[in-house]
């Protein structure tokens, strides 16, 4: 696994350095690589198999938030085809928990089960497919959004042909391929003025994955400082209508699109999962787990159930730092601040997978911010946890994950402020 990541980016880099401008080539790489797993069953995670079972279910009519396959198992009159190949390949953790994934991508994986209701392969090839998809869409968008921004449209590139991303994604499955798409269209359709549809798409983004609800605070000062002809006060005053529209819509795009979900149970059900990720599993953090070494010499026991309640809330505040002391008013402030953002909570949260360091990867290439491109090189060495038998992380190379991590994000910090600036690039946009 090592040996073929090592090898993608040496061959990623080479084709870039060898053809930095030729776009065409370097797009058609892209998407070469990507087609090279079309037939490919993921062996490096079991979610798909999830996503296979939630999408049948809901094909035949079954709200797939409101059932355990565990449950069906033992009851043995399952209306799904390979019910019991999918909850062997899901595992049994994954078994017992309810379904955490947004009405969207339940709607990716009901086109799968329309389209191979009875084969894991064909299922696996609709979901490569429209991930495929996503990324050509983010390439062009976010090709885009460069030529507006003024910035080099290369840059896409340490996005689309990073060998992270193809075998994160396009290779094991992971749909925040769809939620990036949806997210930098969103902010290309903001940079162009037209707010209310960039509200509609960020709604659809946070309902492929909940990550970027995040976000929202971020978009206080871009929203409300349309004018620039005007003091800041004005601004605000004049854009709180803009604001409060902007929110009620991405609100409601979410609200439609749970609305055929939801009931009182799957409000408990949904809740009882999302809290899973903040108060009992651990994988791959950074300062937590210094938190928790923290904790055994004070405590002697884990104390992630408490951890998993304060470090949100060290979050939220961060996030409210950065909307209100953090200038956001320009496009490319407003990327940087998200980028920040969705840092600052990966860096503490308590289980950090490596797919999910697709949204800070595809928002550092509109910034002069590059650690997340080495994040995505390093972030393999948390897949010494599945060498042994069974599971058990190796904190070693997980510190050595982080070092060089934080080593490169703080040089790039001192940097900025050697140069007397803490924007990306002075380009107005």
């Amino acid at each position: 696994m090592i040996g073929l990541w090592s090898a993608l980016f040496f061959v990623s880099y080479k084709i870039i350095q060898i053809n930095p401008n030729n776009w065409k080539i370097l797009a058609i790489t892209a998407l070469l690589f990507r087609i090279v797993f079309l037939f490919a069953i993921p062996n490096l995670s079991q979610d798909f198999y999830r996503f296979i079972w939630d999408g049948r279910m809901l094909l035949e009519g079954f709200n797939p938030y409101l059932s355990l396959p565990k449950n069906w198992i033992a009851q043995g009159n399952i209306p799904i085809e390979q019910a019991q190949e999918l909850y062997n390949g899901m595992g049994e953790l994954n078994g017992s928990h309810y379904t955490n994934y947004p009405p969207v991508s339940q709607f990716c994986y009901g086109i799968a089960a329309l389209f191979a209701s009875k084969s894991i392969l064909g299922s696996a090839i609709v979901f490569r497919t429209l991930i495929i998809l996503a990324d050509v869409g983010t390439f062009f968008i976010g090709r885009k959004l460069l030529q507006s921004l003024k910035l080099p449209e290369n840059r896409i590139f340490w996005y689309i042909l990073n060998p992270f991303i193809l075998i994160e994604l396009t290779g094991n499955l992971h749909f925040e391929s769809v939620m990036v798409f949806f997210l930098i269209s969103s902010l290309y359709l903001l940079h162009k003025g037209y707010w209310y549809w960039a509200a509609i798409v960020l709604g659809l983004s946070v309902s492929v994955k909940l990550i970027p609800l995040l976000f929202l605070p971020l978009f206080f000062q871009k929203i409300t400082h349309q004018n620039k002809s005007i003091s800041t006060i004005q601004n605000v005053i004049k854009g709180i209508p803009n604001l409060m529209g902007f929110y009620f819509i991405v609100v409601l795009t979410i609200l439609l699109t749970f609305a055929p979900f939801l009931s009182s149970q799957f409000l408990v059900n949904f809740s009882k999962t999302i809290s899973l990720w903040f108060q009992n599993f651990e994988f791959n953090a950074s300062i937590y787990f210094i938190i928790r070494w923290v904790g055994y010499q004070i405590v002697g026991w884990n104390v992630i159930e408490t951890a998993g309640k304060v470090l949100p809330l060290v979050v939220i505040t961060i996030l409210l730092g950065l909307t209100f002391i953090k200038t956001n008013k320009s496009t490319l402030q407003l990327i940087e601040g998200m980028l920040l953002g969705i840092c600052s909570y990966y860096f503490l949260s308590t289980t950090v997978h490596p797919w999910y360091i697709a949204v800070p990867l595809s928002l550092c290439i509109f910034t002069n911010y590059k650690f997340p491109v080495a994040w995505s090189f390093v972030i393999i060495f948390s897949y010494t946890a599945y060498m042994s038998l069974g599971f058990k992380e190796n904190l070693w190379m997980v510190g050595i994950e982080y070092l060089i991590v934080f080593g490169v994000f703080i040089l790039e910090i001192y940097n900025n402020f050697k140069i007397n600036t803490l924007k990306p690039i002075s380009v107005e946009d």
